[in-house]
């Protein structure tokens, strides 16, 4: 027992360290995109998206700080920003089918947060129900 003990302690330990250090590097590269961006004196609807994903980034490691864990549907907006950041950034270049498929990638992304909300909501909605019944059998 004392060792499994040990194991997920040194698993929980580890996990902090590397949010920890996701967290650290994400502000890292927010400042030098935020000083790139000044030294340039110019801002584009790209780097925009790209700072959106940073914050969402440290948002998702802050919930799991406080909540020790990661809702599903903070990775899945990570990705429909970055899927959309890549058409802003490649629009001109990609032929019109890419577009095409990589709008889908984030239409079936969406559709998919869309059911994991729907889900907790289920999950919250037999829960409650669940302790209405054990509350009446008390």
């Amino acid at each position: 027992m004392t060792e499994l003990n040990f194991v997920q302690k040194f698993i929980w330990i580890s996990e902090r360290i590397i949010l920890l250090i996701i967290a650290v590097a994400t502000i890292y590269a927010s400042g030098i995109e935020i000083v790139r961006m000044i030294n340039e004196q110019m801002v584009n609807l790209s780097d925009l998206f790209l700072l959106f994903i940073y914050a969402e980034v440290l948002g998702m490691v802050a919930t799991f700080y406080a909540n020790n864990r990661i809702p599903v549907t903070l990775p899945l907006i990570i990705a429909m920003t970055a899927l959309t950041r890549m058409i802003i950034l490649q629009s001109k270049d990609l032929n019109a089918i890419n577009i095409i498929y990589e709008a889908t990638g984030i239409l079936i992304l969406s559709i998919a947060a869309y059911i994991m909300t729907l889900k907790d909501k289920i999950s919250l909605k037999k829960l409650l129900l669940r302790e209405k019944i054990e509350d009446a059998d008390s």
